[in-house]
């Protein structure tokens, strides 16, 4: 429902460059200036989180951007004692904008005696006094199931269109759209029908967590340029090992467009020997010095669309909008060059 105020932002620790970012986006389009709301986070000696608020939220729209990445447990509860003071402050609405919802990839029982932690974080959001989700590319789309409020999903696919349009303009016809896995086809196959590519599929046989036994690349990447396209990459063993694959089985290139770059532990290193020419990635998860140096690392901005986002929530007008590539194109004007 339309307020009166202007939506406000509140960020944590975890990405404040992308929180500074969609407040200046708001402000181009709203005209006015609008600043991320001042805020105290620290830690007492024995890492007790401690947030205050200095400026007055009473009735007011209020947007907390906080990623739940590494280190997860901080940043998520970073986010809970957020929401919680908001509510306590008598905010109006709290909505969480989650650009990479951590503990995602735990959405199911695998086998007995184990947690679903996604659920788990669902409740208690809701119990902190959070009455609406943002994030973008949910690991699994029925994490949206476990939560009671609305849950708005944003999609990068739309964003990484763009920049393969960009950069691929002149050899559309040489490109190939490639799931890493069969569970991500239907992520690929939605961006292979955006550019209008054909798509191959790399089959992984995993023994354990993080270790790829074996790899059969489904279709003819012969001479093609391949990009692989993902939600998450972590350490990049697996990534590297597609890359690998593509290559021996005839592909000329192989790039990777990843939406949340986790990359922990030998990630970064992986990455620069491995024989991929280009990884692109969102800043859903703030960039470390290592994957800012990286010359094959590139990083696509999401703040445009979550920008947008905020202020159709805060309007009360669709997000489903944001789905579409025709839509995010004037939003992304001017970051992506085409040739007429």
């Amino acid at each position: 429902m339309q307020t009166l105020t202007e939506p406000k932002i509140i960020a944590g620790n975890s990405n404040m460059s992308l929180a500074s970012a969609i407040t200046r986006r708001m402000s181009l389009h709203r005209g006015k200036l609008l600043e991320v709301v001042d805020a105290r986070i620290e830690r007492f000696n024995d890492q007790e989180i401690f947030i205050e608020v200095y400026e007055n939220v009473r009735g007011e729209d209020m947007f907390i951007v906080q990623s739940t990445s590494n280190p997860a447990n901080d940043n998520l509860m970073e986010l809970l004692i957020m929401a919680d003071a908001l509510k306590r402050s008598s905010a109006s609405r709290i909505t969480a904008v989650i650009p990479y919802f951590g503990y995602a990839r735990q959405d199911r029982r695998s086998k007995a005696r184990t947690p679903i932690s996604a659920k788990l974080v669902a409740n208690m959001l809701v119990q902190a006094g959070i009455e609406r989700v943002l994030t973008m590319d949910l690991h699994a789309a029925q994490i949206q199931g476990f939560f009671d409020i609305p849950v708005d999903n944003l999609y990068a696919s739309p964003v990484f269109a763009l920049d393969i349009k960009s950069q691929f303009q002149n050899i559309a016809n040489e490109v190939m759209i490639v799931s890493p896995d069969v569970g991500g086809v239907a992520r690929a196959r939605e961006l292979a029908k955006r550019i209008n590519a054909p798509l191959s599929i790399v089959d992984k046989r995993r023994e354990r967590p993080g270790e790829v036994a074996d790899m059969t690349v489904i279709g003819n990447v012969s001479n093609k340029k391949c990009i692989i396209v993902d939600d998450i990459c972590d350490t990049a063993g697996t990534l590297c090992k597609a890359a690998e694959v593509l290559i021996d089985n005839g592909a000329s290139e192989v790039h990777s467009y990843i939406t949340h770059g986790v990359l922990s532990g030998p990630a970064v290193e992986r990455i620069t020997n491995s024989v991929m020419k280009s990884l692109v990635i969102s800043d859903s998860i703030e960039a470390t010095k290592a994957v800012k140096e990286a010359k094959n690392i590139r990083i696509v901005p999401s703040a445009p669309m979550f920008a947008q986002a905020i202020l159709n929530i805060w309007s009360g007008t669709s997000v489903s909008s944001l789905f579409e590539t025709d839509t995010l194109e004037p939003i992304y004007d001017g970051l992506f060059k085409f040739t007429d």
